[in-house]
């Protein structure tokens, strides 16, 4: 980072944000010590408004359980959504004086100082000069990540690779993944860890653990709600990393859905966007299997009452008939069950 350079400002409708908008951030991110970043359009999305994408941004940004707001490494970001009605944010087709002027006005009335616009646009360089602050262009020409706002929102599906998970479940699609996903569900204490490990070994291929019990235990139990959407999140990353290292198949512990029962349990609501990961976890997933609460409870200390197993395997049954998500109940013993896995997916898929 130039330490010169104190503060940078990005604006944009990301509408939907995609991997060519997080390129441009990370990219300012790593140049500055603080970063601003306004969401705007005019006319807005009636469906996902201004303030709700920049409360994708702030989703996708939030660090891990100890992070104090939305970063990219150490750099915080700022992110402000803004509106017709409360902010003044002229028309899309007004003319660059307008759209320069407008932030110009903006910013003043904030008391902000910016020192550097980063774009990816051709109004960059002269929306920067209007400010009077230098410009950084990133990747204009669509080389590294060949998307756009106005194709991921013709097309979700056909865009899905160039977006995040948690953006791509916003608009009801699902990013391609180089190996097929099996998730194992179950109520606390039904074996689904233990039988995702010894089928990722017995198959020779990667498995991924239930990133909410992780942070569970990081927080000591004091999950708050907030932390129920960004479990979805780093689950769903920790899936994509796995993927590229998995061979034929890539088995994982617990999904979205999951996690947003668990917000209605402790919470009693759910996030929009975690309702929106938990509907599409019917594509994400190559098959489904529930884990019977058969096996012998085992309360570690993190785990609520055994009773509480019975309603919660039902629960989730509930939800994958709700979602019309076909699944496999497996039960028995570790080896039994990695048979029945291993014959409803079929040895094409898991022979090592």
């Amino acid at each position: 980072m130039n330490s010169a350079i104190r503060t940078g400002l990005v604006v944009g409708k990301f509408w939907p944000p995609h991997r060519g908008h997080q390129l441009l951030l990370e990219n300012a991110a790593a140049q500055v010590a603080e970063l601003v970043v306004l969401v705007y359009a005019n006319p807005d999305s009636a469906r996902h408004p201004a303030a709700v994408r920049a409360e994708w941004l702030r989703a996708l940004y939030r660090g891990d359980e100890l992070a104090d707001g939305p970063c990219i490494g150490a750099t915080p970001l700022r992110v402000f959504a803004l509106s017709a009605a409360a902010d003044g944010v002229p028309p899309d087709a007004a003319d660059d004086h307008t759209q320069r002027e407008f932030v110009k006005q903006w910013l003043a009335r904030q008391g902000m100082q910016v020192d550097v616009v980063f774009s990816s646009e051709a109004y960059g360089p002269g929306f920067a000069a209007h400010l009077g602050v230098a410009h950084v262009e990133v990747d204009a020409a669509r080389a590294l990540v060949p998307v756009s706002g106005t194709l991921a929102r013709a097309n979700p599906a056909a865009a899905a690779r160039y977006l995040h998970p948690l953006v791509a479940a916003q608009l009801g699609a699902v990013p391609p993944a180089p190996v097929p996903r099996v998730v194992l569900l179950g109520a606390e204490s039904s074996g689904k860890s233990t039988l995702c490990e010894a089928l990722a070994q017995a198959c020779g291929t990667a498995w991924v653990p239930e990133y909410g019990r992780t942070l569970h235990e990081q927080k000591n139990g004091n999950l708050d709600f907030d932390d129920l959407l960004y479990i979805a999140r780093r689950h769903a990353e920790l899936e994509d990393e796995a993927a590229e290292r998995a061979r034929g198949v890539l088995f994982c512990d617990t999904n979205a859905a999951t996690t947003a029962l668990y917000s209605y349990y402790y919470f009693h609501r759910c996030d929009p966007a975690l309702q929106a990961m938990a509907a599409v976890c019917g594509q994400r997933y190559a098959h489904t299997f529930v884990c019977a609460p058969t096996v012998p409870f085992e309360q570690d200390g993190w785990r609520g009452p055994e009773a509480l197993r019975s309603f919660q395997h039902g629960a989730i049954l509930m939800q994958l008939d709700f979602y019309g998500i076909p699944y496999t109940l497996v039960e028995g013993t570790v080896t039994e069950r990695v048979a029945q896995v291993r014959t409803a997916l079929g040895d094409g898929l898991v022979q090592r």
